[in-house]
């Protein structure tokens, strides 16, 4: 349950949302889209989320859950191109646009090779991949991911990192949940962190991962460093009660 929770996310921003299991994460994304009952108010380029309809949401908002099923034994090209269903009528078939989108996400995510593949017969990794493309294709200005980075082998949990810091690097909003600290302070320009349903610190990951936080929220003994490319969280040991 969240607790008078209030943020913005502007263009450019690869913002990450950590804290604890239960610290109100997903449930945070998920109000955000209107998928569970919320108080308050949800504004989308400056207009309340709640008049829009959900073909409107979709076009300004990509989302990622942190299920990963692939319930039917489509190909994974057509399991991508469902991610440019809001910007087309029903049933019209895909123009070149359409196609190039794709075709650009299925390149970032190194599916190619699948493209013919019923989505069903992938790994949960590479199942995660076809999804995290499917949300790509959908060429929103704003991401949200819960968990990308579940499943995926340390090399393609790298590659999605660098690749969401890119979309926020071509003006868009990314906001993702995430377990892995290390993976959020070096990537993120932003980290909101929650706990019991509050926020607890929301700044630049130097600002906001302390020993002291890190304690207090996580429970954790940390060691904190500075590695090329940004900051490294390793966690310990269980913190003294």
């Amino acid at each position: 349950m969240l607790n008078g929770v209030s943020f913005s996310v502007g263009e450019g921003e690869f913002v990450g949302l950590i804290g604890p299991n239960g610290a109100g994460k997903s449930t945070l994304l998920r109000a955000a889209l209107g998928l569970v009952e919320a108080r308050g108010e949800v504004a989308i380029a400056g207009q309340n989320a709640a008049a829009m309809t959900a073909r409107e949401r979709a076009r300004r908002i990509a989302y990622l859950p942190q299920e990963r099923e692939i319930g039917w034994p489509v190909s994974v090209e057509m399991v991508v191109s469902l991610g440019r269903a809001p910007h087309r009528p029903a049933f019209a078939g895909l123009d070149g646009a359409d196609r190039a989108r794709i075709e650009n996400a299925m390149g970032r995510m190194e599916l190619e090779e699948f493209r013919r593949r019923p989505a069903t017969e992938l790994s949960g990794g590479e199942k995660a991949r076809v999804l995290i493309a499917r949300a790509l294709a959908q060429d929103a200005p704003l991401l949200l991911a819960d968990e990308p980075t579940a499943g995926l082998d340390p090399s393609h949990q790298i590659a999605l990192m660098r690749l969401f810091a890119e979309l926020a690097g071509e003006g868009r909003g990314v906001v993702a949940s995430l377990h892995d600290l290390s993976l959020a302070a070096r990537w993120c320009t932003r980290l909101v962190l929650l706990d019991r349903g509050s926020i607890i610190a929301d700044g630049p990951p130097r600002e906001v991962l302390t020993r002291e936080r890190l304690r207090s929220v996580y429970g954790v003994e940390a060691h904190l460093a500075e590695a090329e490319g940004g900051m490294l969280v390793v966690p310990l040991d269980m913190a003294a009660r």
